[in-house]
């Protein structure tokens, strides 16, 4: 007890807290008690009553809960309402047993009243029902509810690599950050043991219903061989006397076990949407007036049927209709509603132009047809919004500055599922996504086939499918990373970011830029702007650098660099290489994560020759030794490709920039280095050769 005491000290819990965390023992050592302590009958009548009180409460939950998840606690919740109904069972046997042939109150009033009102007092039709009740539990209800969270279980193990994709892939995207992925992790892995409890504790409603029927016939023989062996009482009444009780008994607890095992079928036959079962059965099957008028015209047949029910079956043809007419109508006032909305304004005079009407050009933009309006529209929980400012902090974080506010506006010219990304007012990307679809994106390694509309990810051209929401989990479990239209959009305005960005870096950037890291060193930034240089040709620095899929991140080496070599030299080209080989261990990091060897491809000697001539000369490379250096390149990055190594081209310090210039303007894939910005601690091995004889 003392250790007890101290631990509990120990823990620095709430008060509220504590009762809680007690709440789970000593739930357990009351279950426990009542299957040996004898219990007086009002006992029994509390316990019962509470027993009934929570398998409505369990099948409420399940009702109102949205997603599987929300009710986490259901198979334990499971497992406790069936221990809790074999101990009331055991105390009840304890009581029927010893205080049956005192009448049948002798047991309490529940299962009294469960034995003379619900059945008539006939023991006969008692047993039916008990028996029919726990046909319906076992076969029906349990058996059904247990097969959907045995297959439940199994597709969600089987989907969780390819949720484990996407998941990395919208990270990977930046439309989510660190704590989102950890979250929708641990959200998987519920969802994986909530199936997996869920078929296991079907097996306890199952053995209850079973332990039911075995308690029955066990409380009937041993009542009647006691009551007439041990109370002297006459075999026909002894025979109503016990019956009764145990019938009683029985459906007082049958009928919880009925309730329970609903709520569970409930729950794992449920599908995840933001509607509870109420609201989904409402909203889908309450929503078509074809159907009401088709039932009714069913319902209205049957009912001139001579010999039918007539007034029976008129009554809900008519019901039926009237139903349908007012959802007609609901329908009609919607259309109206949203026309008048979309209705253009009254013809006012036109005012005079002035210098309102003049429109800049927004830096980025982005312009969606009309089925994707939902998709940015917040009333209507659009999730892009939210992805595009994620986008925007991830790549602020990982580039070094932050890119321009997207505008989103509608464009009625364009196809319904269509959007344009636009920079400075020219297109730079465009495709179409397709609300309530998925589009699944083969990475190259599916084991299966699906059915879908094929198309291409617009982002970095993969082979996809736009399928349905039916689709999903089959298209996880073959290895597709399945993203919805949002995603889809954001991910190729993220790609289109990282490809534009020195487009993006304008004055007023680099300016802020500068400003932050002046909170921290003012002087260096002082030395180098203006008095080295013009915030012109930083920029022009700073450009040339992300061009190339360098990150800006280092302003403080890269103001260093500039600071040392600004005063000899004032070509943007020439400061730019200085840069990159100060930057030399990140970039390299960037492209070999790690400290393995560097898989790389290189430039046959002779040739590397030529083209250091040629650099020499003017650099001006022949018509026929370009075309030859582009096709043999282009087969490099192929091979490169296939042996999934980085496409990564190093060559001389001298030939690094014009090759980067020369070859990036057909193979974008390509990534060209100098031997001057590899760090000295770093292994290269040379995996495919550039104008090698083949």
């Amino acid at each position: 007890m003392n250790a007890l005491s101290q631990w509990f000290g120990q823990r620095k819990w709430p008060a509220d807290t504590q009762y809680k965390v007690l709440a789970g023992p000593v739930l357990i050592i009351m279950i426990l008690s009542m299957m040996i302590l004898p219990l007086p009958p009002f006992a029994l009548d509390l316990f019962f009553t509470f027993n009934i009180a929570l398998s409505i409460m369990v099948l409420l939950v399940s009702m109102f809960t949205e997603k599987p998840l929300d009710f986490a606690a259901f198979p334990a919740v499971l497992l406790f309402s069936t221990l809790l109904r074999l101990s009331l069972n055991v105390a009840s046997t304890r009581v029927v047993l010893m205080e049956g042939h005192q009448g049948g109150d002798a047991a309490g009033k529940v299962i009294e009243a469960f034995g003379e009102f619900l059945i008539g007092g006939n023991f006969a039709v008692g047993l039916v029902v008990f028996l029919i009740l726990v046909v319906i539990n076992f076969m029906v209800i349990t058996k059904g509810a247990g097969r959907i969270a045995e297959v439940g279980a199994r597709f969600t193990l089987d989907s969780m690599p390819g949720k484990q994709m996407a998941i990395d892939a919208d990270l990977n995207a930046g439309l989510i950050g660190e704590e989102e992925a950890r979250r929708r992790r641990t959200e998987i892995n519920q969802e994986s043991e909530f199936y997996g409890s869920m078929d296991g504790a079907s097996k306890f409603v199952r053995g209850d219903a079973m332990a039911g029927l075995l308690i029955m016939v066990i409380n009937l023989i041993g009542g009647l061989m006691i009551g007439v062996a041990q109370h002297g009482l006459p075999f026909g009444e002894a025979v109503k006397t016990y019956t009764l009780l145990t019938v009683g008994d029985g459906l007082v607890a049958q009928i919880p076990a009925l309730v329970i095992s609903t709520a569970a079928g409930v729950t794992v036959s449920r599908v995840n949407t933001d509607q509870d079962v109420g609201q989904q059965l409402l909203s889908q099957l309450f929503n078509n007036p074809r159907v009401m008028f088709l039932a009714a015209g069913v319902m209205g047949l049957l009912g001139m049927i001579p010999g039918m029910p007539n007034v029976v079956f008129l009554l809900f043809a008519v019901v039926l209709a009237a139903l349908g007419w007012w959802i007609l109508r609901r329908e009609q006032v919607q259309a109206v509603r949203s026309v008048e909305e979309r209705a253009p304004p009254a013809v006012q005079e036109t005012p005079e132009a002035s210098w309102d009407d003049v429109q800049l050009v927004d830096t980025l933009g982005l312009e969606v047809g009309h089925r994707l309006i939902p998709l940015v529209d917040q009333r209507q929980k659009g999730e892009l919004l939210g992805r595009i400012k994620s986008v925007r902090k991830k790549f602020a974080q990982d580039v070094g500055f932050l890119p321009s506010v997207v505008h989103i506006r509608d464009n009625l010219e364009l196809n319904p599922n269509a959007y344009v990304i636009t920079l400075k007012g020219v297109e730079v990307g465009r495709a179409e996504a397709f609300p309530g679809k998925w589009l699944a994106i083969d990475p190259g390694q599916v084991s299966g086939a699906i059915e879908g509309s094929r198309t291409q990810d617009p982002a970095f051209g993969l082979t996809a499918y736009w399928i349905e929401t039916a689709q999903r989990e089959r298209a996880q479990i073959y290895g597709y990373t399945v993203v919805d239209a949002s995603t889809v959009i954001a991910t190729h305005l993220n790609h289109l970011l990282h490809e534009n960005a020195g487009d993006m870096l304008g004055r007023a950037e680099v300016q802020q830029l500068l400003d932050k890291v002046a909170e921290h060193q003012k002087s260096l930034v002082e030395d180098v702007v203006p008095k080295l240089l013009p915030l012109t040709s930083l920029q022009r620095i700073l450009q040339n650098l992300l061009a190339e899929d360098v990150p800006i991140r280092d302003m403080h080496t890269i103001l260093d660099v500039l600071a040392e070599y600004a005063p000899q030299q004032s070509d943007a080209n020439e400061l730019t290489a200085l840069v990159r080989v100060a930057l030399g261990r990140a970039i390299t990091q960037q492209w070999f994560p790690g400290r393995d060897s560097m898989h790389v491809m290189s430039l046959e000697p002779r040739l590397e020759q030529v083209l250091t001539q040629a650099l020499n000369n003017g650099g001006a490379l022949e018509p026929g030794l370009a075309d030859t250096l582009m096709q043999q390149t282009a087969a490099a990055v192929e091979r490169q490709q296939s042996r999934d190594e980085p496409t990564v081209l190093v060559v001389q310090h001298g030939l690094r920039a014009l090759l980067s210039r020369f070859l990036r303007r057909q193979i974008k894939s390509l990534v060209v280095l100098s031997q001057a910005e590899i760090p000295d601690d770093r292994n290269l091995r040379v995996t495919t050769t550039i104008g090698a004889p083949s």
